[in-house]
């Protein structure tokens, strides 16, 4: 009964790990579509932000560019999330510090909008990134469990059950024929 028991929970954890694998596809699925999208619009701001830099570099200078740069740094706040047991960042804000204003070209006020918007960008993008990692990691180790469960676990239990069912077949075998023997062996002695 013990045996019996243990192989019903074998097969019903092997069942929700399969649900929870199937769950965790999806969500991973559906984290690397934004993280992809991330990216696109990280490296499309970071571009703009290089030419901006560029031309508020020929326009002002590098000092004028260096006294324009914030004196603090950028403060990020992330927002977790979970499924199926595992936390994730689901959202990052970015708060830039305000660049002191140094005077200089419209390019350089430019060039600092571009960089607060490439380094928001490049937060969001950072926490896709790790909610994809977390996931994928917690969904390799639950396709690891649930082979163990499929493939050791459960043939491992219903091997043992098979064995004392034919222990338990061989006994009753057994008593069956020493009580026919019994009852012949008293038939004799009558």
């Amino acid at each position: 009964m013990r045996v019996e028991r243990r192989l019903q929970t074998a097969r019903h954890g092997a069942q929700l790990l399969d649900r929870k694998q199937r769950i965790m596809a999806n969500q991973l699925e559906h984290l690397q579509l934004r993280a992809g999208r991330s990216l696109r619009e990280w490296e499309d701001r970071a571009r703009e932000a290089a030419v901006w830099l560029q031309r508020a570099a020929a326009l002002d200078g590098r000092e004028r560019i260096e006294v324009a740069s914030p004196t603090r740094p950028a403060e990020v706040e992330v927002q977790w999330g979970g499924a199926m047991g595992v936390a994730y960042p689901e959202d990052a804000c970015c708060e830039p510090p305000d660049a002191p204003t140094a005077g200089g070209s419209s390019a350089l006020s430019y060039a600092a909008a571009a960089h607060r918007s490439a380094l928001t960008a490049a937060v969001r993008h950072a926490a896709a990134q790790r909610a994809v990692l977390l996931v994928s990691a917690e969904l390799a180790a639950t396709r690891t469990r649930q082979r163990a469960v499929e493939k050791r676990w459960v043939p491992r239990l219903e091997n043992e059950l098979l064995a004392i069912r034919r222990q338990l077949g061989e006994q009753e075998l057994e008593e069956g024929l020493r009580l026919r023997w019994a009852a012949d062996w008293n038939q004799r002695s009558e």
